[in-house]
């Protein structure tokens, strides 16, 4: 219900075509501006915002693991709380304590910090005061990454990101 209201709204669509893989569709709510690559087995997705008033980014990197390290919830959670300590050692938190994102397929994990440095302070475009890095099984086959850099958590750019990342819809393919 709550990804047809995004639809119904003129949300943004972003398609991610990974051939026998599946394809993987992105909605997203607000002004956004994408920038995809895809360059040796690494597709990359940039959202940006249309607005320069608007001090958020996100980065979602889908690689394709020949090898399945991450077929439980728990591996997959410790690496992401492994990946996330040298963030950890700087920020607020100063603990990489990951949380499950709320996804309609596969499952995932991300930590979130503050940098103390510019927590207070007013917003400086590309000076980001808050970061959430995790990884999402989608399938075997498929890894996703993602970095959201905002002014903060409960700010709306923030939660329009994690909305477009909890809302991905993947249609598994017919490879592997």
């Amino acid at each position: 219900m709550f990804l047809l209201s995004i639809v119904c709204a003129g949300a943004q669509v972003e398609t991610l075509n990974f051939g026998s893989r599946g394809k993987l569709t992105i909605y997203l709510p607000g002004d956004w501006k994408t920038a995809s690559t895809d360059m040796a087995g690494t597709y990359t997705v940039t959202l940006t915002p249309k607005k320069e008033s608007t001090n958020a980014s996100c980065t979602i990197a889908v690689t394709f693991p020949e090898v399945d390290r991450f077929d439980t919830k728990a591996r997959l959670k410790l690496r992401v709380e492994a990946d996330a300590y040298a963030h950890a050692e700087g920020s607020v938190e100063g603990k990489a304590i990951a949380k499950e994102f709320t996804l309609s397929t596969g499952y995932g994990f991300y930590c979130s910090f503050t940098d103390p440095e510019l927590r207070g302070k007013p917003s400086q475009p590309g000076n980001y005061k808050v970061m959430s890095v995790g990884k999402i099984r989608l399938s075997p086959a498929v890894l996703v990454d993602v970095h959201i850099m905002a002014d903060g958590f409960r700010d709306e750019p923030y939660q329009q990101l994690l909305g477009a990342i909890e809302g991905m819809e993947f249609t598994p393919g017919r490879g592997r």
